[in-house]
């Protein structure tokens, strides 16, 4: 047991919190827009309320009623929707401090588009966040908040410029994660800075007995509109570091803001359908269309073609090249693993490096020491099935090799 080791199941367990307030967060963010664009106009309901809803599940019937305003009393019990958004954000730092800033040598900085020490990777990192959110919250309270449309055209141009800026500061994995953490974060703020503070003015009002100003709920549902239409490319980008073939292209900062596109087709069809207005069928045409696009560019010539020696490493990197044991270890590489991850793939059926990770020279074994050593060292994971028929002196010898170099301390 090693840092590495510790490091790499915090990671996991982070990741796993994540995901779970992110679904709680999402769930009901999507049943709410949902709910509020399906429910019945009574133009003079006895309530009071505005609209209403009956629904079934899980055996029972709920009669739902909202108010545009706001009741004419307090109600005793009020249930507050913040803290899965807020958990979802808290989470999502932690998982970007576990993995690109502990890890920024690794997983932040590419040396072959910028080189920076790691205190400039962090800064950039955490300052465009904030930046991002203060700009943004700048656009909504100026003129433009009085024309959506106007003000959802320029915020997308908006993320155009932080794709195409994140590409030419981090390596691509890292640019689209950071897209997506910097909309993310706009997100949580919206509902943090925004939302939450003009629901409280509202309840403020209502113990003191006052009508409340209906501008509040105005300025909340603008941002939660936001946030709807934000949503799914969030998640796409923060699937992103998956798949090289749209984190390592040449148009990676293209493929990024495409899939803004993707998100407002696919939201419309669906909020079109939750206000009872028709099935707008060629929303899904459209989006088609938008995929098929990134599909295209991510085929067109990579990123990672150039080879990684023409670039100087990283000193990580330089450390496990220049151990002693490093030309025994690259051996065993390119004997079990470079028939799948090379630049040219002898293994049938597979067309590509899997996941865009080249094991073909000595810069990029050094590049994935870390890798290498938990998928093969460690584990068993790779090769898959030991098709290579890695032998266990050789697992031994690839986790001696990237111990000594670290000490565990990686």
């Amino acid at each position: 047991m090693d840092q590495t080791i510790l490091l790499h199941w915090v990671e996991f367990a982070v990741r796993w919190l994540h995901v779970i307030t992110a679904i709680a967060w999402i769930g009901s963010s999507f049943y709410f827009i949902a709910l509020d664009l399906g429910l019945r106009r009574d133009p003079k309901p006895a309530s009071g309320a505005d609209g209403d809803e009956w629904q079934v599940h899980g055996g029972g019937f709920y009669h739902i009623q909202k108010y545009m305003v706001a009741p004419a009393e307090m109600p005793d019990h009020l249930v507050w929707f913040k803290w899965e958004s807020y958990a979802t954000w808290l989470s999502g730092v932690a998982l970007l401090a576990v993995v690109y800033w502990l890890g920024a040598e690794l997983f932040l900085i590419d040396y072959n588009v910028m080189e920076l020490t790691t205190w400039q990777a962090v800064l950039i990192s955490a300052g465009s966040l904030i930046v991002g959110w203060v700009i943004y919250d700048l656009l909504c309270k100026s003129p433009l908040g009085q024309n959506p449309t106007a003000l959802m055209l320029l915020l997308f141009l908006f993320l155009v410029v932080m794709a195409w800026g994140y590409t030419q500061v981090f390596s691509g994995r890292a640019a689209l994660l950071h897209l997506g953490a910097f909309t993310a974060t706009i997100m949580t703020a919206n509902v943090a800075m925004i939302i939450i503070p003009n629901q409280k003015i509202v309840v403020r009002d209502l113990k003191a007995r006052r009508m409340p100003d209906a501008k509040y709920g105005q300025i909340a549902k603008l941002r939660s509109t936001h946030n709807n239409y934000l949503t799914l490319p969030v998640i796409f980008l923060m699937l992103s570091n998956h798949y090289p073939l749209a984190f390592a292209s040449d148009y990676n900062w293209i493929i990024a803001s495409l899939v803004f596109l993707m998100g407002v087709t696919i939201r419309h069809f669906f909020n079109t359908m939750h206000a009872k207005r028709g099935m707008l069928w060629w929303t899904w045409g459209a989006t088609a269309a938008i995929f098929a696009a990134i599909v295209w560019l991510s085929v067109l010539p990579l990123s990672r073609d150039e080879p990684l020696e023409e670039a100087r490493l990283p000193p990580v990197s330089e450390r496990f090249v220049a151990h002693a044991d490093f030309a025994d270890v690259a051996n065993i590489v390119l004997g079990r693993c470079s028939m799948c991850h090379g630049a040219e793939v002898y293994w049938d059926g597979i067309a590509t490096a899997p996941r865009g990770v080249y094991l073909d020279s000595d810069a990029a074994i050094a590049a994935n020491a870390r890798a290498i050593y938990l998928q093969s060292g460690v584990t068993h994971a790779m090769p898959p099935g030991n098709l290579s028929f890695m032998e266990e002196a050789e697992r031994a010898a690839i986790r001696n090799w990237y111990r000594s170099v670290t000490a565990g301390a990686l």
